[in-house]
């Protein structure tokens, strides 16, 4: 009997309310419709200090809301990542969770001696949404999909595959009718829980 899939998706635009917020629960509303287990974290409702201050001489204490986000990646066999594409990269806020949460014993773990290192979320896919102001053509060919391929080569780092990535450009130029085509685009994804 094949097991409930278990999703989880991260929202890492500080604002819940952004389109990113929509299309997060676009997608959740399709996976649950197709009968998956389903939670969403907005990065913006968190507490917690998203600088690595000492990287990893020292780890910091991870505040209560990096336990909660540990236990529900463990938790899940596929992540949802959404987010705007801002100076070429992802919002701050989710750069802080991957500096402070997706650390050594729990991402990753290296050998004492040599250049391999164990792989700690295998079992895992990843699902990549990100929006940005200027149009895909431009990300393609004068960006090189920098922000898509960074994550992909940490979540690849982590043991997670296969990691699929859905972008949707030119933000500033799209009505209200094309808005929710990307949307319901996004739902449907969720459904097919890709």
């Amino acid at each position: 009997m094949k097991s409930t899939p278990k999703i989880l998706i991260i929202c890492g635009h500080p604002d819940k309310k952004s389109y990113c917020g929509s299309l997060a629960k676009a997608y959740a509303s399709g996976a649950k419709s197709s009968g998956a287990n389903v939670k969403v974290v907005n990065l913006g409702e968190l507490k917690f200090d998203p600088i690595l201050w000492e990287g990893y001489k020292k780890i910091q204490k991870l505040e209560p809301d990096l336990i909660k986000i540990q236990d529900k990646i463990k938790w899940a066999n596929h992540l949802v990542f959404v987010y705007p594409i801002w100076w070429l990269g992802m919002p701050a806020i989710m750069k802080g969770l991957f500096d402070r949460a997706f650390l050594p014993s729990f991402a990753f773990k290296y050998h004492e001696n040599g250049l391999i290192w164990d792989k700690l979320l295998k079992g895992r896919s990843a699902r990549i949404i990100v929006t940005m102001d200027s149009p895909l053509i431009v990300h393609i060919l004068l960006m090189k999909l920098l922000s898509i391929r960074v994550l992909k080569k940490n979540l690849s780092f982590f043991g997670v595959g296969p990691i699929r990535s859905t972008m949707i450009g030119s933000m500033k130029f799209l009505n209200k009718q094309k808005l929710n085509k990307r949307l319901n685009q996004v739902n449907i994804l969720g459904k097919r829980m890709r």
